[in-house]
């Protein structure tokens, strides 16, 4: 195991000696445990979640085809030149 050093703001130290203290178990294991769960490490058995992976699902088949009148029509109703 690797030892390393980190800053924490106040609150979330605080956080998280309450919540090993509640648990039961070291400062280093709730941290571990959330650092692993937030990275997806550690849990082989289930894929890492990628919070980008349906990014580009519009539901429409020709968004693609259709991205440049889609952006001059976004363009246009953010400028206000309608």
């Amino acid at each position: 195991m690797k030892r390393t050093t980190i800053s924490l703001p106040a609150d979330i130290a605080l956080a998280l000696t309450r919540e090993a203290k509640r648990r039961r178990v070291s400062v280093s294991e709730v941290a571990r445990v959330a650092l692993a769960r937030d990275l997806g490490v550690g849990h082989e058995d289930s894929p890492r979640r990628l919070p980008i992976a349906s990014l580009g699902r519009s539901g429409h088949r020709t968004t693609a085809r259709n991205m440049e009148p889609l952006l001059e029509q976004e363009w246009h109703d953010v400028s206000g030149d309608r």
